[in-house]
């Protein structure tokens, strides 16, 4: 039996599903004055328009339903599904009632997870250890490593000593998203409420500050930015505590940032985005187990980033390959997406894909910032969890184990709170400060202290090979126990060079065997959107992308993007041209918000359930 509250998500989804089907498809196109101006109007969404300013609001029902948790979850990955098992665990065990729901965006739990990905299954003996038992699907450990400099023809094997990061022994090569989603069975069983479709919109507050809960999205708003006939208001979930589990660069996450100011104390956060392909191959190629990684070409010593390779043991010769970027990089013509293209061209990769098969597509930006960029946790009413702070470990390329245990802390706490009867809580939303402290007595906070300078020791005239001496120095002999802290750059926009100061770069064209055009690609992702709402890409000015983007930097978001969401097109009428904003690719990588120059794109939710829809990425 489902709870009360879930017939009434459920009924709400069927009757605006119905609504749909009768209603017209375009609502009328009333403009408010203000909408006319030289620069053509790109930006509909409501947080840059406020409605109560918007004429074809007035008379609008916008009362929304009011629902109650014990603890809502944001983000159904690995890290908001741990703690939400491990809450229903220590529920069970002491015999108390704890309600907890997660609220998802994609369309069905996993469906928008995305990684390489090799798990090291620490977090989840703790967390289940019969786990084998259960049917997890990790199929393939990982029983050869391999890691190699690359040159434009040939590869320089490095040898993997023990201790160093990327020794894979007992690691597991897994589809992420198809254990995110066992996850969520196991999350199921226990009791835990799971919503997926519905995409978390904005964080509600008691009138003392603290975190109340969220409000789902709106639904049925037409591309103008008007409401259709189908219109209904999101509803709003409460509780004593509010886990923020979003993954890399949420956007909830980015409001707590400022209203708590919770980056006060730390180092700006540094990305990388990851793009990855998925391969059926020959099968006199595949070898089960083998976990490949390579550095160097086609990235200059100045540019961080490497490559993985992953022969996964799934009933069929499939391999994973995908290609990171560090966000750092300078020259604006640079693309992520045609760099992976390019690699793959390389003979010691090219050689296991000729006569293989592709079937699938994605991209994700990935937290590269590690010790130093962690925020504070924990604010009244709330706590962050998972890869929205930032927990990967960076030389590993591994993240998701330490997302996991955050979120299984995060419970752990929350629940002493929740259920002490003798609780005087000084604020509404229930502040547990106790979080953040048991994660900085845990295995998590060791860990990511010890790779503190290997990705920052990147940033000297050296460059990769700097980086990796220093690895090899301080790393492996010392452990990572030296005293001092080298700090990042700063912040990944503002790396970016003038146009006017780069070579622009020449790319091959793709053969459509090896390599492949942007738009083939994203079509591999299922990547989809409601046609007909305001695009969830919303600018804080429209005339930037022209006047500054355009002019200073070449338009870099028609590069950085891996879905071809922004591109320049002429204007229709005189000279000149102008930004369009194909929302409907949109993967949700967020590379975009954190790589403008301008830092004038605010990515937003859509409508619950649009975006990729991949299967086992």
């Amino acid at each position: 039996m489902l709870p009360a509250s879930r017939y009434t998500l459920q009924a709400r989804r069927c009757i605006h599903a119905l609504k749909v089907v009768k209603a017209e498809h375009v609502a009328p196109q009333i403009y408010s004055t203000r909408w006319f101006s030289s620069v053509p109007r790109i930006t509909t969404h409501y947080t840059v328009y406020p409605r109560d300013k918007d004429s074809r609001w007035e008379g609008v029902e916008m009362e929304r339903f009011a629902d109650e948790a014990d603890v809502v979850i944001i983000g159904g990955g690995p890290a908001g599904l741990s703690a939400a098992i491990r809450l229903k665990q220590l529920a069970n065990q002491h015999e108390k009632e704890l309600r907890v729901c997660v609220v998802e965006k994609a369309s069905q739990i996993g469906a928008h997870t995305l990684s390489g990905a090799c798990l090291e299954p620490t977090a989840l003996n703790e967390l289940i250890p019969d786990w084998k038992e259960r049917g997890a699907p990790l199929n393939t450990p990982v029983t050869e490593d391999k890691f190699s400099i690359l040159t434009e023809k040939y590869r320089i094997p490095v040898p993997i000593l023990p201790g160093l990061p990327m020794n894979n022994h007992g690691n597991y090569l897994v589809r992420l998203g198809h254990f995110v989603r066992w996850l969520g069975e196991q999350a199921e069983e226990l009791g835990v409420e799971l919503y997926p479709g519905y995409a978390a919109a904005e964080v509600l507050f008691h009138e003392d500050g603290s975190v109340k809960g969220i409000a789902t999205n709106d639904v049925g708003i037409a591309k103008d930015g008007s409401p259709k006939d189908v219109f209904e208001r999101g509803m709003e979930l409460h509780a004593k505590v509010t886990m923020f589990g979003e993954g890399c660069h949420g956007h909830l996450a980015k409001q707590l940032y400022k209203q708590f100011n919770l980056r006060e104390k730390c180092e700006p956060q540094t990305y990388a985005i990851g793009l990855k392909e998925l391969w059926v191959i020959d099968e006199k190629k595949w070898r089960p187990g083998r976990a490949e990684h390579s550095v160097g070409w086609p990235l200059n010593r100045n540019t961080y980033g490497g490559t993985f390779l992953y022969h996964l043991n799934e009933g069929e010769p499939l391999v994973a390959l995908g290609f990171v970027v560090g966000l750092d990089y300078t020259n604006p013509y640079m693309s992520p997406f045609r760099e992976f293209q390019r690699w793959k061209h390389h003979p010691s990769v090219m050689s296991t894909l000729e006569g293989g098969n592709r079937i699938a597509y994605g991209a994700r930006a990935l937290n590269e910032g590690g010790f130093q960029s962690i925020p504070q946790l924990t604010f009244p009413g709330g706590m962050l969890i998972g890869c929205s702070p930032g927990f990967m470990n960076v030389p590993k390329i591994k993240g998701t184990h330490t997302a996991m245990k955050s979120g299984m802390l995060a419970a752990e706490t929350a629940f002493s709170k929740i259920t002490d009867e003798n609780l005087q809580s000084q604020t509404t939303g229930l502040y547990i400060p106790e979080y953040e402290e048991a994660l900085k007595k845990s295995w998590v906070w060791k860990e990511l202290r010890s790779v503190r300078n290997i990705r920052p020791s990147f940033h000297t005239y050296f460059g990769l090979y700097g980086g990796m001496v220093y690895t090899g120095i301080f790393y492996w002999i010392f452990r990572g126990k030296e005293p001092w802290t080298l700090k990042h750059s700063g912040s990944d926009y503002a790396q970016l060079k003038p146009a006017k100061d780069c070579s622009p770069i020449e790319y091959p064209k793709p053969d459509g065997k090896i390599s492949f055009d942007l738009l083939s690609s994203v079509a591999l992702s299922g990547t989809n959107h409601e046609h007909d709402q305001p695009a969830h890409l919303t600018l804080k000015d429209d005339s930037i992308p022209v006047s500054k983007n355009l002019a200073i930097y070449d338009g870099p978001e028609q590069r950085f993007c891996p879905a071809g969401v922004y591109e320049y097109v002429p204007l229709e009428t005189g000279d000149g041209m102008r930004l369009q904003i194909n929302a409907q690719n949109c993967v949700h990588c967020k590379t975009c918000d954190i790589k403008d120059p301008s830092q004038n794109i605010n990515w937003v939710v859509p409508e619950g359930s649009g975006g990729p829809a991949y299967n086992g990425m």
